[in-house]
């Protein structure tokens, strides 16, 4: 935990935000660490204060999010500016749409320091990529992802603090780290990559560019850009939401089906999305149109669904080629998403797409 984050601190913070009343205090302060192995980039921490005074509607417990003590992680997250990212998401963005997030309470910015308070939603089930998505955590998800894209569809001027997929410098970090972070991906999880992909590697990388191209044409959305099973947090109450989606580091600009395919090709079951990927496609379009969304068609959607799924192979290359595991869990689930990557591949005939051009 940050040396700074201290009862005294946080009476302050808090006092500052109004959450906290003037004659009220946080007395001591008990932290436990969550989500170990979960989120590499950051870390996570629930607080427990212990107050006198007058609490009135200060919350019993926090989650504090914080940079990772691990450097190369760390490092890269300023490469891509994800603390930015996050902290300007949950100021500006989310009381912009409907899909649900935890709520928060304070969110401070300083170089590559950062620190967010939010709601602790420990009542929820996180989401497990190891796992793998059911069909109904497949569909609760499909449908938040419907709410966040048709809220900025359209309509992502005045945000330009967010990449865009193509022509960014998140873009050229995503294709550096596609050349970089091939051979380390292919000697960690060569278990689970195949042949005919492994054969592709020149293709994949050199296509990258044109699929960011791809994937940055009109109609351009606000998508999360991290949507995985570690990043979803499903209700387990009926006073909750059914599903609130967590870490905003990793938002992009462009076509909303990076999100989508980052679900169903990286954290559903395989068997689930071989049976219902069309439904499930069908069901968001469906759910962008209910929402005011118009002319975008399933034709259209099916071709960006390909194109994405494609391009995933450069996240799966950053993430299982470039970052430091260091944990048991990590291992596990970025296994996991390299099968179902080389699955979701094989299925759909994407290496016939190779080398794309637009």
């Amino acid at each position: 935990m940050p040396s700074g984050l201290t009862p005294k601190w946080l009476t302050e913070a808090l006092r500052a935000t109004g959450l906290l009343a003037q004659d009220a205090a946080i007395e001591a302060l008990e932290v436990r660490q969550v989500g170990a192995g979960v989120g590499m980039m950051s870390e996570l921490s629930r607080l427990v204060p212990a107050y006198s005074g007058p609490a009135g509607e200060a919350p019993a417990s926090f989650i504090a999010k914080y940079p990772s003590r691990n450097p190369t992680n760390r490092q890269i997250a300023m490469d891509f500016n994800l603390y930015e990212r996050e902290v300007r998401y949950f100021a500006e963005l989310d009381p912009l749409t409907s899909a649900a997030c935890p709520a928060t309470y304070l969110t401070e910015l300083d170089g590559d320091n950062f620190i967010i308070l939010m709601e602790d939603l420990a009542d929820y089930r996180v989401g497990d990529q190891i796992v793998g998505a059911t069909l109904e955590e497949t569909e609760l998800a499909i449908d938040e992802l419907a709410k966040l894209h048709a809220a900025f569809w359209q309509q992502v001027d005045g945000i330009a603090w967010i990449p865009h997929v193509c022509g960014s410098q998140h873009a050229r970090n995503m294709q550096a780290g596609t050349a970089s972070g091939w051979e380390p991906m292919a000697a960690a999880f060569g278990d689970f990559l195949s042949a005919p992909v492994l054969a592709a590697q020149a293709d994949i990388q050199r296509s990258v560019a044109p699929l960011q191209a791809a994937l940055d044409r009109p109609p351009v959305t606000l998508a999360h850009g991290d949507f995985r099973m570690e990043n979803l947090l499903y209700g387990t109450a009926p006073e909750h939401h059914p599903m609130a989606i967590i870490d905003w580091q990793g938002p992009l600009l462009g076509r909303g089906m990076q999100d989508v395919t980052l679900l169903l090709g990286q954290s559903t079951q395989t068997e689930v999305r071989r049976r219902h990927e069309r439904t499930l496609l069908e069901r968001y379009v469906d759910g962008l149109a209910r929402l005011g969304v118009r002319g975008y068609r399933l034709e259209e959607a099916w071709q960006d669904y390909r194109r994405a799924h494609l391009h995933n192979w450069a996240y799966t290359t950053v993430v299982a080629g470039t970052l430091d595991v260091g944990n048991e869990r990590a291992f596990a689930w970025m296994s996991q998403m390299v099968a179902r990557q080389v699955a979701v591949t094989e299925d759909l005939g994407l290496l016939d797409l190779l080398p794309f051009e637009l």
